[in-house]
Formats: C-alpha cells, sequence, structure tokens
C-alpha cells in the first residue's frame, strides 16, 4: 500500500513547492526517490514549455478579436453614415400609415394596447410616469394602462394607489395590480400582470420603466408599424436623457449610451439584422410575445430573454432613432453600479442558457456573431489585461 501512495505523496509533495515558488519566489529542494530537483529550475521550464506560448496564443486571439470589433463598427457606422445621406428613415423602408379615426367605425378601427408600468418604490417618479402613460393620444376606450407594483413601503404604495385612483376619476382605464411576492422581480411582475382576463383582449403591450416618460404621440408614431408591417414584431424607441449633465458620470453614461442607440440599435434595424430590446420605450406584437412564451424570470435580463426567443421565429425589430421617450440616468454610483452588474451578468447568464437552442435554430449565425462580439469578445481581453497587470505588479515589486 504504502508502494501504491509513495508516488501521490511526492507530487502532492512537489505541488506545494511548485506554488511556493509561484508565489513567494523562493527557490527550494525537492527530493523524489532521492533526486534533487531544482524548483526554480522546473518552474522556468513549464514557463518556456507551456506558459508563454498559452500567453501568446491569447495575444493573438485578442487581436484577432479586436480587429474584429473594429471592422463591425466601421461597418456599422458605414451603415448609419448611409441612413443620414439617404434619408432611410424606417418610414421610408416600411410601410407607415398615420392614424386615422373611422367615421363609422370611430375608435373601432384603434387596437387595444396595453401600457405596463412595472415599479419599485419609486418615490419620485412614479407620478411622470403614470401621468405620462395616461396622457398618451390614443382612444380611452382603447388603451389599458397596468401599473405593477412591488413597492414594500407602504407609504409608497398608497401613494401609488392613490395617483391610480385619481386617474381612474378621469375615464382613464388604468389598473393597480399587486402580487403576494417579489419572486423573479421586474420578470416576474410583468409574467403576473400578463395573467389579468382583461390582458387577453389587447393586440399590442407597450412597456415603460417607472422613469420614462413618454410623450403624447409615441403611440401614434410607433403603432402603425406594427398595424402595416405584420412580420414586425417590435418598435423600440430611443431613450433621451434629462439629467445627463447632473456629472461626469451621467455624462459619460450618456456617451456610451449614445453610441448604442445611433449606432449599433439603428445598424441593425436598418440591415434587418438582430438588436436587443431595452428592456423599455418599446411596443411588441402580443402575438409574438405569446408564439415565443411570454416573459421569463429566468435571468435578471428578461428583455434581452424575450428578445432573442421572437428572434429565433423569424420576427423583425424596428428601431425608430427619432421616437425619443425621456429617462434619468443613475447619478450615485450604487445605482450605476448595480445596473452595469446586471447588464454584464445577466445576458452571461442568458447565453449560458440557451446556446444549445440558439445552436440549434436555423438562424443561429447572427445570434452568434451578436452574442459574441456583446458578452464572449470581453473574457479574453479581460483575462489578458488581467495577467498582464499581474505580471507588471510582480515584477515590480522584485
Amino acid at each position: 500500500m504504502f508502494l501504491l501512495l509513495k508516488p501521490l505523496l511526492s507530487l502532492h509533495d512537489l505541488s506545494l513547492n511548485l506554488l511556493s515558488v509561484m508565489f513567494h519566489g523562493e527557490t527550494l529542494k525537492a527530493s523524489v526517490d532521492g533526486v534533487g530537483i531544482n524548483m526554480s529550475t522546473m518552474w522556468r521550464e513549464t514557463r518556456n514549455v507551456f506558459i508563454v506560448p498559452l500567453f501568446k496564443c491569447i495575444v493573438v486571439m485578442c487581436l484577432i478579436i479586436s480587429l474584429l470589433v473594429f471592422v463591425e463598427s466601421v461597418y456599422m457606422n458605414l451603415v448609419v453614415l448611409y441612413v443620414k445621406l439617404f434619408n432611410r428613415k424606417p418610414e421610408k423602408v416600411y410601410k407607415w400609415e398615420a392614424m386615422q379615426e373611422d367615421m363609422e367605425l370611430g375608435h373601432q378601427n384603434y387596437p387595444m394596447v396595453l401600457v405596463q408600468i412595472p415599479m419599485y418604490n419609486e418615490r419620485e417618479v412614479f407620478e411622470l410616469s403614470i401621468g405620462a402613460a395616461c396622457r398618451l393620444t390614443w382612444p380611452s376606450d382603447r388603451l389599458i394602462v397596468q401599473v405593477l407594483d412591488d413597492s414594500t413601503d407602504p407609504a409608497i404604495m398608497e401613494l401609488v394607489s392613490m395617483e391610480c385612483t385619481k386617474w381612474a376619476s378621469k375615464d382613464i382605464n388604468i389598473n393597480y395590480e399587486r402580487r403576494e411576492n417579489r419572486n423573479g422581480y421586474k420578470a416576474g411582475a410583468l409574467k403576473h400582470g400578463m395573467r389579468h382576463s382583461y390582458v387577453k383582449q389587447c393586440q399590442y403591450l407597450a412597456i415603460f420603466d417607472a422613469d420614462f416618460q413618454p410623450e403624447p404621440d409615441y403611440l401614434q408614431r410607433a403603432i402603425p408599424f406594427l398595424i402595416h408591417n405584420p412580420e414586425v414584431a417590435l418598435v423600440q424607441a430611443r431613450w433621451r436623457f434629462v439629467n445627463a449633465n447632473t456629472c461626469l458620470m451621467t455624462r459619460m453614461q450618456e456617451m456610451s449610451l449614445n453610441y448604442h442607440f445611433m449606432a449599433e440599435q439603428q445598424s441593425g434595424s436598418t440591415r434587418h439584422a438582430f438588436f436587443g430590446f431595452n428592456g423599455t420605450a418599446g411596443v411588441w406584437r402580443m402575438v409574438a410575445m405569446e408564439e415565443a412564451g411570454g416573459w421569463k424570470d429566468r435571468t435578471t435580463v428578461e428583455d434581452m430573454d424575450l428578445a432573442v426567443r421572437v428572434g429565433l421565429l423569424g420576427w423583425k425589430f424596428i428601431f425608430v432613432n427619432d421616437l425619443e421617450v425621456k429617462s434619468e440616468l443613475p447619478s450615485q454610483f450604487k445605482a450605476f453600479r448595480f445596473q452595469q452588474h446586471r447588464w454584464s451578468c445577466g445576458p452571461a447568464n442568458l447565453i449560458r442558457k440557451m446556446t444549445m437552442e440558439i445552436i440549434h435554430n436555423k438562424v443561429f449565425l447572427p445570434f452568434t456573431i451578436f452574442h459574441f462580439q456583446t458578452h464572449i469578445s470581453h473574457v479574453p481581453t479581460t483575462f489578458l489585461f488581467g495577467s498582464s497587470l499581474a505580471t507588471i505588479l510582480r515584477g515590480a515589486s522584485f
């Protein structure tokens, strides 16, 4: 038995010595079967044979990925330039006609629209978002406003309920909905809101987060795309930031998100390629949502989850750059950090769960490229820069 365990014990001692050399830079001697081994020499040989070639491969991979991202960025900007030079707005690419009231049918030619407003302890903005939704220019008998309140503060719950009651007294079809728990967070609230009987009569769903305020003509400009183009499932509007000049952090966020909308979203829409739903300020075709399985709370990015599933079914999305919805940027670092954590970890978790579903789909290539560029491409680059920083810091310590 001892003869069988002896090689394992020697390997254990060898591993401990190797780790000691790697982290403490000490030159130790280990004896295996009576033969002395210079651990420092072994480390140099291991580094030259395995680690250096590995890092060279990672560097080449990062260069290739950087080149691909650069080429795609240039391509997207050329598409945006083409849109501007030739005035290729969505109204000219897709069929669009302004909504008009029929003299005989009255408001019956207007489709039923559901507006969902999920909120959670939104003391500062709940009046603005509810008021903006209730002021939308749309026949009151063809519009249902649904406030999904997950607030835990009783005072805020009472204020939101009173605000809904106020608008209900003005003949606005508004419903204040609560649930017993917060399972699934925002996605869970949206999913719960779809279970009510009055939702079944609606053809389209508009969603606005609690800090978003659409202009009165929002539905008048967005809905015609869905009415006259049966292959379109989503109309996404652009965000306009009312607090962009609050501080340096909000100005940096504005620049980043403006590029996202002007380059990534607009070029994706123009090329009829896949682009993600931004989670708010969009109008969905209910049939497309139901076909894809509706809202799911398996990740923290229910918006991208739904968009990917709908896109895999062959539906098209439209981004309207000049259709803007007012919103606010996180002005506190804690809120900004939480938002960025959700935006980065959520998509990575989603692609982990949907990889095989995307690969098995006949239109998987656009989604593979989208997710690779958006999420996977950062992994080797982050590893490279992290390792380089560790190397520099270690070199400075000697």
